[in-house]
């Protein structure tokens, strides 16, 4: 009985405290910054408006903040866009980051969630963007388009982390994917 109970904690232990999400070991912001094509992500409530067209572009601010702008295409036609700031979280690496929309005073960083680079491409063409929680998830390009080589390499790093890749779905791009669908799926089809 007493060796069940060691493998269980074992098991447990492996399995809940073993599995973190890891970022990149560096990321150069200066050759991160600039237009990112959203292709794929796991859906978030402050995109339910976006129908397509997702990007996103980064360049430094003030007080050595990120400034972040947000745009994606609407139902009515509208270009919705939104602006914020990234903190560096991880200053050795570059790679962990802290993205808020809140602005009172000063941008409010408490109300702003993890943004985590788990992958970018020597050539700064593609990232992976998640959490540890691994409830958000984004494939970033620098066009909108994807290969399929790219995308079987973006949903293996995913999966590396323990990410269901069936939750991120494809996103809508001129030039892109025409339709969501799971990634795990698109995978599949693209084979």
């Amino acid at each position: 009985m007493k060796s069940l109970f060691v493998a269980f904690i074992m098991f447990f232990t492996t399995f809940t405290f073993g599995n973190d999400v890891i970022t990149v070991p560096s990321v150069d912001l200066q050759k991160y910054a600039g237009k990112w094509y959203e292709v794929a992500s796991i859906p978030q409530t402050f995109q339910k408006d976006c129908i397509g067209n997702t990007k996103a572009e980064y360049s430094m601010a003030e007080d050595d903040l990120i400034k972040v702008l947000n745009s994606c295409d609407t139902e009515t036609g509208t270009v919705k866009v939104a602006e914020g700031r990234a903190r560096i979280e991880d200053a050795v690496t570059n790679s962990k980051l802290k993205v808020t929309f809140v602005k009172l005073l000063d941008w409010v960083f408490a109300f702003g969630g993890n943004y985590w680079i788990l992958y970018v491409s020597p050539d700064y063409s593609m990232a992976l963007v998640g959490d540890p929680s691994r409830d958000y998830a984004w494939i970033l390009m620098r066009t909108p388009y994807i290969s399929k080589a790219e995308l079987v390499l973006a949903e293996a790093q995913f999966k590396s982390q323990g990410y269901d890749t069936c939750k991120i779905l494809t996103s809508v791009q001129t030039g892109g994917f025409s339709v969501r669908q799971p990634l795990c799926e698109a995978v599949l089809e693209s084979i």
